[in-house]
């Protein structure tokens, strides 16, 4: 394995990185931009498309249902097709469903458009962690991961700034016209330098395992997305639909697990668990996810129905906090590359949970100058938990299990999301019926904005619990010693 390495080595060298990364970071940017840009725009969109919110929720929840369906099966087909091949057809994708939401005349041809573009971020992000896990060496990785960091938590967090200001100005269309043009330029430009990089073992399809996996991630991310979203018309965690769809999605889960640690080629390669640093950072990156996602959700709400600020304010106040993770990511990949993940993660998950403390003290009264401080403060505690556990877990992969390691990580990335945002909308929505059933007026006012700031305060104490669980798991976490990697592929192959 030692030639190999240097093989890899030399490779590397080869390469023309800064194209590459461009063309990736790019696309990947403004595909997860995508992700969060309509959250500002649901509420303005029910009275323009003339849909209620449980349907206005689809253009979020469908997204995320296309991403938790079609990323598990990244890591096959990251084996199947060329890199080129991959990046081609994902922002072929991307760019007609941006072409189609930018035209789109009702919502169900908006909700299509979604559909589009939610295909295209699932087939970028395992292509984009492989192509930099392929191009980088080990001791370098670090910085590259940092630039993926940038996108994967800039991009989303940016996007209620960026299409608060574009509402403020414009119609909601151009959140996806001033879109397009970027997914267009990383095309051309991943056609001019992108190589294919990735080998191809073209591995047996397994249909079962595709039906397990589809119905095992699409049923938990419906069943979550559509308990959350059923907060505001009651069905919530006891809706029939909720629970069989959680059900069946639990069971298929079960049973693909069952039958990829059997399979000689497993479409999903959970032996990937065997590696103590890789399941820690997937447990930190599930809880980090799951606090900041619902924390973006539960905020900007906040902001517009609690203290009556707008759509433009509510971006702007979360601004200074994303574009400063932003810029922090990469300089936590260098410390990470220096000090390795240990102080980075606790000290990150120390300053998210005093934050998340403050937010469960939020009120109606509390300063906007307060709120960006301790948004500020999140978004670094966030940037130095991330990126440093995401690597560090990678790391300690052989090179086979890249594929299954990024598929594995996307997908939790994905799911998470949609628990994370639903748990929290139910604890709001819970908190408010609870306050509101305990008052003499419950239609006051005074009384629906004091049971909206008690379930608001409940969503945060959930995801200050997460903070707490995250705390104790970092304190198990140590670096993978870079030079040790070849000597742990012995045992797994």
């Amino acid at each position: 394995m030692k030639g190999g390495s240097v093989q890899n080595q030399e490779e590397t060298k080869q390469y023309k990185v800064f194209p590459i990364l461009f063309a990736m970071l790019l696309s990947g940017f403004i595909g997860l931009f995508g992700e969060t840009a309509l959250n500002v725009a649901l509420t303005p969109l029910m009275g323009l498309l003339e849909v209620g919110p449980t349907t206005i929720q689809w253009l979020t929840t469908g997204y995320l249902l296309v991403l938790g369906i079609l990323v598990p099966v990244s890591g096959m087909l990251l084996q199947w097709f060329t890199t080129r091949q991959l990046f081609t057809t994902s922002l072929i994708f991307s760019i007609a469903g941006t072409f189609v939401a930018a035209l789109a005349p009702s919502f169900e041809i908006l909700l299509v458009a979604r559909v589009l573009q939610a295909v295209g971020t699932a087939l970028l992000l395992p292509l984009m962690f492989n192509t930099i896990l392929v191009i980088f060496p080990i001791e370098k990785r670090g910085a590259a991961m940092g630039l993926i960091g940038l996108v994967i938590m800039f991009a989303p967090a940016s996007g209620p700034s960026i299409s608060g200001l574009i509402l403020a100005n414009l119609s909601w269309h151009w959140i996806f016209w001033i879109s397009l043009p970027f997914f267009v330029i990383s095309l051309i430009c991943g056609l001019l330098f992108l190589p294919n990089i990735s080998t191809l073992t073209k591995p047996k399809i397994d249909v079962l395992s595709i039906v397990l996996s589809t119905l095992g991630f699409g049923g938990i991310v419906y069943g979550f997305s559509s308990a959350g979203g059923h907060g505001d018309t009651g069905g919530g965690w006891t809706s029939p639909i909720v629970v069989i769809t959680l059900v069946i999605g639990v069971l298929s889960l079960l049973i693909f697990s069952i039958r990829q640690l059997k399979m000689k080629q497993p479409m999903m390669d959970l032996r990937a668990f065997k590696y103590p640093m890789f399941t820690i950072g997937l447990i930190l990156i599930f809880i980090c996810m799951m606090m900041m996602l619902s924390s973006m959700l539960i905020l900007p709400m906040y902001l517009q129905q609690g203290m009556a600020v707008t759509a433009l304010t509510a971006g702007l106040v979360l601004l200074p906090g994303s574009l400063l993770n932003g810029f922090l990511s990469p300089v936590m990949g260098r410390l990470f590359d220096k000090f390795g993940p240990k102080w980075l993660v606790r000290i990150g998950l120390a300053v998210v949970a005093v934050v998340l403390f403050m937010y469960s003290t939020i009120t109606a009264t509390t300063a906007l100058g307060t709120i960006i401080t301790l948004h500020v403060f999140m978004m670094v505690g966030i940037s130095m938990i991330m990126m440093p556990a995401q690597t560090n877990g990678l790391n300690q992969l052989p090179p086979a299990y890249y594929p299954h390691g990024t598929a594995i990580m996307n997908t939790l990335q994905q799911v998470s999301g949609a628990i994370g945002t639903a748990v929290a909308v139910s604890i709001l929505s819970a908190g408010q019926t609870r306050f509101l059933s305990g008052v003499a007026n419950p239609e006051s006012p005074e009384n629906q904005l004091a049971a909206f700031t008690s379930g608001v305060q409940n969503a945060f104490v959930f995801a200050l619990v997460l903070a707490l669980i995250g705390l104790v798991t970092s304190f198990f976490i140590k670096r993978v010693k870079v030079g040790n990697q070849q000597g742990q592929q012995g045992p797994m192959h």
